[in-house]
């Protein structure tokens, strides 16, 4: 039975020449889980708010879209916020209340629910989602994880028959985002509720989807069974935001059916490829490099009395280096960050940058190292009503500069629209622009492939490259381990406020378990070190077919 449909649908914003959203066709039965990708700035958020009224953009629409045969825009109130659940993007702007026990029982109670009912319902919803253990609990003392699953949770308290969700494990650690679309397959799997779910990383959730809709230049280009759609999709450039088990299989084609996961492509590669030789010869040795930073025995707190953020952290950095720090969620990663920026200063431990030691935040120092940092959140660098102007209170008339940076990172497109009219990933590459027009010699990003499509991070990544070949030192916190194999030097992992390990990325992911990439859980118990698809692909081709 048919639960929702696209019709002709065509939407523009005000201001805009193009259309976000051009003569799109969807039919999506009840009880499927759709996985919805594509580049950034394509139209996938535009489309998920047009399914829900409260969340309907403005600007010019034409076609239609239905839920159970009603017309989205004509739909009761009631009936559109009971039946129709929406988990956005950011944990942070859908959080409502102080308290977790509120925020799950918000929902019901401006439905007018009765008490008793609203107890009930909270309770049952806490057991299945396993967060008894946070209930009483500050909102403000959960971690990005544990926000963005009540925020599932207070979704689902209404009992909705349709889920739309918009890049829900963006923010989150691979750990917590595995856990995150397992609870979502359980929702689809156990109460059948339909699930509509915009991703980028497709690797955890392409298996399961019943339905896969890829999105270009706001138009569908490709919709059917997973297997059938990469199979067969011809754009390059979609093909580059595809698992690395399809990818593998696109390069290295085999008479069986297109593996979706790490277990099918597994397979595979043992029953096609020999391991003769199991690993790639050593790259030859780089000279040793200059210490820019030491970090020595460091520790921060946020309160006086409160508890270590990091506890006695010592770490090297080195000019002309890609350095990459991975951990969980709420693991300290942005608070290390802040303090080699010298935004924070350690209550204990020194911190040398070229062997002097820095001053407080706000004083002038003697040394004339320029440092920007890019914060997780975007919106906060841009303050003018253009991208173009945002740049120029930087860079003045170098428009040469901006106009090649622009380019290289495929933003060249939005200077002349307004910060807030961009896709999060959109602005997150404009970001990215803005603090090297300043130049500096050490580049400190957070998260800075956060919402943004596998194609996009290509771009990102030839930044990265071409900053670090010009003698640049880049440290990036990230979550995004296939990012981080293939443009770091090094890698550093986080835990409990320390360092407990930083190696390069051949060795790093090779003995990691959990934060690895997917080129090494298909390819370890055959090869050694190959984390990266090249890697990968470069063994097959050395060994040969069987």
């Amino acid at each position: 039975m048919e639960i929702l449909r696209v019709e002709n649908l065509s939407f523009t914003y005000p201001s805009s020449e193009s259309k976000s959203l051009d003569g799109v066709n969807l039919s999506i039965d009840r009880g499927e889980f759709v996985v919805l990708c594509g580049h950034s700035g394509c139209g996938k958020t535009t489309l998920l708010r047009m399914m829900k009224k409260q969340l309907f953009p403005f600007g010019e629409k034409e076609g239609r879209v239905l839920y159970m045969g009603q017309d989205v825009a004509a739909l009761d109130e009631r009936v559109s916020s009971r039946e129709i659940g929406f988990v956005l993007q950011d944990p942070e702007s859908q959080i409502v209340t102080d308290k977790v026990w509120h925020e799950l029982s918000f929902g019901l109670e401006n439905l007018g629910a009765p008490k008793q009912m609203i107890r009930r319902r909270i309770a049952e919803i806490s057991s299945y989602f396993g967060i008894e253990d946070i209930f009483d609990k500050d909102v403000s003392e959960l971690s990005g994880g544990q926000k963005q699953l009540l925020n599932l949770a207070s979704v689902m308290a209404m009992d909705p028959k349709l889920l739309i969700l918009d890049e829900p494990t963006s923010q989150l650690d691979p750990i917590a985002a595995g856990e995150f679309i397992s609870t979502l397959k359980k929702i689809n799997r156990e109460r059948s509720v339909t699930v509509i779910l915009v991703e980028h990383r497709l690797e955890d959730v392409i298996s399961e989807a019943d339905k896969l809709v890829v999105m270009k230049d706001a138009k569908i280009i490709g919709c059917g069974s997973p297997e059938e759609v990469c199979r067969n999709m011809e754009d390059s450039s979609v093909v580059a935001g595809l698992p690395v088990p399809v990818r593998f299989y696109r390069d290295f084609p085999v008479e069986s059916a297109c593996p979706l996961s790490v277990k099918e492509c597994k397979t595979m590669l043992e029953n096609n490829f020999m391991n003769e030789v199991a690993s790639l010869p050593p790259v030859s040795g780089e000279k040793e490099k200059r210490k820019l930073m030491e970090l020595k025995d460091v520790s921060f707190r946020y309160e006086k009395d409160g508890k270590d953020v990091l506890g006695d952290l010592s770490l090297d950095i080195y000019e002309n280096e890609v350095l990459c720090i991975l951990g969980g969620n709420a693991s300290g990663k942005t608070t290390l960050l802040k303090i080699i920026s010298s935004i924070l200063k350690p209550y204990r431990g020194t911190l040398r940058l070229d062997g002097e030691k820095q001053n407080k935040p706000g004083t002038k120092s003697p040394n004339t190292r320029k440092i920007a940092y890019l914060a997780q959140n975007p919106n906060d660098l841009f303050i003018r009503e253009t991208v173009k102007e945002d740049f120029e209170t930087v860079c003045g008339d170098d428009t040469g500069t901006v106009t090649e940076l622009c380019k290289t990172i495929g933003v060249e497109h939005a200077l002349e629209k307004h910060p807030y009219d961009l896709s999060y990933g959109e602005l997150q590459r404009c970001a990215i622009v803005k603090i090297l027009l300043t130049n500096p010699d050490l580049i400190v990003l957070d998260e800075p492939t956060k919402g943004i499509d596998a194609f996009s991070k290509s771009s990102v990544k030839t930044v990265i490259d071409e900053l670090k070949h010009s003698g640049k030192t880049i440290v990036i916190a990230t979550h995004d381990t296939e990012f981080a194999a293939e443009c770091a030097d090094r890698c550093a992992f986080l835990f409990s406020g320390e360092i407990v390990s930083c190696e390069s990325p051949g060795d790093f992911f090779s003995q990691n378990v959990f934060y690895t990439t997917s080129s090494s859980r298909i390819s370890r118990d055959m090869f050694v070190g190959a984390v990266t698809l090249d890697d990968l692909e470069e063994l097959c081709r050395i060994n040969g077919r069987k």
